[in-house]
């Protein structure tokens, strides 16, 4: 079992495949490097070559700008934004950097990083391999690394033993004292036990943390989310890169607030009346949320991983919803006996559960899936966790995630330029939307039967991908990519 906090990241963007996990990898090999007896004095540069969808789509997912904080030492989700701008500046200034923060190396970035763009490794499209180069030019150490989605890394050993354990029957001796492999076995587990999927999250999340630590990350997570909201809303400007976007949430928080000065978070819970005259305008405010968390995230800011970066505003928005626009507690749409806190705990919970299974029975990875593997997998995530808070049962819970997916199903993955922007940020509006449709379907209007389970959903989702043309799984090579002119 993986913990919701691995699912949950907090980071940078554009991606978490092709930023945040390329920094994480760069990150422990340097740290590998200067652990290693004797390699150090060998040592006179370090050369990084990219693989298929890393090199193809990296250059518009910051991926070389992650390799060089990586190298210098620098982590995601404890390196501020800043931080990792100077560090990117002083290496194109001076092609020096300090490997794991305490070796001063040269870094020639046309030398030493490599973009293999017609290369794609057999065991995944994210691959990328680092090198200790001697004076001789002779390669004395390599290792490579795999960024399988969602911020998640593995060295080739590590791979492997991951693939291994995936193919072997449940094990029932796991620490974790409700193990679940599925969404069949997850739904006995909540019946014979009495639980709701929170409660399980939580059994399973205790033996790593205590009950305090859980609740204080959760809250951090939702923070991270929240002000990143705040920010894309008062943050005006051009997207970097190519395609120069002009910036839209700020704009359309400007005329749904009337040129108000304060931030959402404060302006929301002031105006609960103005908010809700025009029943369609809560659905603009929704939008509004996926907006500015994915124009934070292109623009390289600091988002949740959730499951992806590339998808990391469909569940902030669905939060944002549930925290910042429900109707009064009275209302019988939303379970409200439970406070906002605890309502986004359950939310997070739950949808880090469904989360799991298609980590575990598909992928999070759009160079393998997709964006139904992104957009797809954060809208069947939110739309169970709007359902847990809305009070829905299990059945109604697996049956509003499964309608999540399934209305996703297929979704290419086709950046122009490689950049995280279109249609990248509207995308997320669109999951976030769904997402709500399909908690509203299986919990106000569903009584938890449906005819296409979850586990069924998730497989033909990987099926899907499996057979989906590679021109369409984050390459740039197809789609949108190619049918609209980069200028």
């Amino acid at each position: 079992m993986i913990s919701v906090f691995e699912l949950f990241k907090i980071g940078v963007g554009p991606s978490s495949s092709h930023t945040v996990g390329p920094m994480i990898a760069a990150c422990r090999f340097g740290h590998e490097v200067v652990k290693q007896p004797g390699l150090l004095e060998r040592l006179d540069r370090v050369r990084v070559e990219l693989y298929g969808s890393l090199a193809l789509t990296g250059l518009g997912h910051a991926t070389d700008t992650a390799i060089f904080c990586g190298l210098a030492g620098c982590l995601p989700d404890c390196t501020e934004v800043q931080v990792l701008k100077e560090t990117v500046e002083s290496l194109r200034k001076y092609s020096m950097l300090k490997l794991a923060g305490q070796v001063a190396i040269s870094f020639d970035e046309k030398r030493d990083l490599v973009w293999l763009r017609n290369e794609t490794l057999p065991a995944h499209p994210n691959a990328m391999q680092f090198s200790v180069i001697d004076s001789q030019g002779q390669v004395v150490f390599a290792k490579r690394y795999y960024s399988t989605g969602g911020g998640f890394v593995y060295d080739e050993q590590g791979l492997a033993e991951l693939k291994e354990s995936l193919s072997k029957p449940q094990n029932q001796d796991q620490a974790a004292p409700y193990p679940f492999t599925t969404a069949a076995v997850l739904i006995e587990m909540a019946r014979t036990n009495d639980l709701r999927i929170d409660q399980i999250i939580d059994s399973n999340e205790l033996v790593l943390r205590s009950e305090d630590q859980i609740a204080e990350q959760l809250d951090r997570l939702w923070s991270v989310m929240a002000a990143c909201i705040d920010r894309g809303c008062m943050t005006e400007g051009i997207l970097p890169g190519s395609l120069h976007i002009r910036r839209r949430a700020p704009g359309i928080y400007q005329k749904l607030t009337q040129g108000t000065q304060l931030l959402p978070s404060q302006w929301l819970l002031e105006h609960a009346q103005e908010k809700l005259k025009d029943p369609l305008q809560q659905l603009d405010w929704v939008s509004l949320f996926a907006l500015a968390v994915n124009e934070e995230n292109a623009a390289g800011g600091q988002v949740v991983t959730a499951p992806t970066n590339g998808a990391a505003g469909v569940i902030p928005a669905v939060l944002g919803y549930y925290v910042y626009l429900v109707p009064d507690p009275g209302h019988p749409d939303f379970d409200r006996t439970i406070s906002d806190r605890e309502g986004v705990h359950r939310f997070l919970k739950t949808a880090g559960a469904i989360g799991m299974l298609y980590k575990r029975n598909a992928s999070l990875s759009a160079a393998e899936m997709g964006c139904q593997g992104e957009v797809g997998v954060a809208c069947s995530m939110a739309a169970a966790g709007l359902a847990a808070c809305m009070g829905g049962t299990i059945e109604q819970i697996e049956n509003a995630a499964e309608i999540g997916m399934e209305h996703n199903l297929g979704l290419t993955c086709d950046p122009i330029a490689g950049l995280v922007q279109v249609p990248c940020i509207e995308r997320n509006t669109m999951g976030a939307t769904k997402a709500i449709n399909a908690a509203r379907l299986a919990v106000l209007y569903g009584d938890g039967q449906h005819f296409v389970s979850l586990d069924r959903v998730i497989e033909t989702m990987r099926q899907t991908g499996v057979d989906m043309q590679a021109k369409y799984k984050e390459t740039s090579l197809g789609g949108l990519a190619v049918n609209v002119v980069d200028c």
